[in-house]
């Protein structure tokens, strides 16, 4: 007889600061210390999740990471129509044990990361340390996140993804919050910007 108990799969919302955006957090670990982003259906040809989540009316944006799945749907559709058929979805997709990922899949090479690099600068280095240590954590919990793209002369270019991407209250947040403790601890920083802006 098998003694091992099998955790049932949990799932549950949070809102997030943008109201186009949900926040669906699970139980079960989906990446481990990744993030994937996809902005149209012609992305997921590798992801299989993040595919079928495209499938829904009214998705516009999937962001996948630790335990949670964020969604940003068009304006002219309401959560209240979407959220449980999308939250019954994920629970079985993962109770299944279904592919996140596929083995072929390629994460896009992009320029925004906080890892620190051989050649970064000393300055560099400072703000992807507060980046991760600061911002990160509590980006993550609004269901976005933040990646370092580049500093020149003062002026610090940051990627947001996620809830983050789109969001009315992102300017406000990347402007007093992010930008006032990142010139706390890093003085040389003198403005921050989103990248795209």
């Amino acid at each position: 007889m098998d003694n091992t108990t099998i955790k049932p799969v949990m799932i549950y919302t949070e809102s997030t600061p943008n109201p186009n955006t949900l926040k669906f957090v699970t139980n079960k670990a989906l990446l481990l210390n990744d993030a994937v982003e996809f902005q149209n259906i012609e992305e997921t040809t590798e992801a299989p999740l993040a595919k079928a989540l495209f499938g829904f009316d009214g998705v516009s944006n999937v962001f996948i990471t630790n335990n949670f799945v964020t969604i940003t749907k068009t304006d002219e559709h309401i959560w209240h129509e979407m959220m449980i058929p999308i939250k019954d979805f994920l629970k079985k997709y993962i109770d299944e044990g279904q592919t996140i990922l596929s083995d072929n899949f390629v994460k896009p090479t992009k320029t925004a990361t906080n890892t620190i690099n051989d050649d970064d600068s000393d300055v560099e280095i400072r703000i992807k340390g507060a980046l991760d240590k600061y911002v990160k954590p509590a980006v993550e919990m609004d269901g976005g996140n933040i990646s370092f793209v580049s500093f020149e002369d003062g002026k610090l270019t940051l990627q947001l993804q996620g809830s983050c991407s789109g969001c009315p209250s992102s300017t406000v947040t990347l402007k007093q919050g992010i930008e006032n403790l990142l010139k706390r601890f890093v003085p040389e920083v003198q403005e921050v910007v989103a990248e795209n802006e």
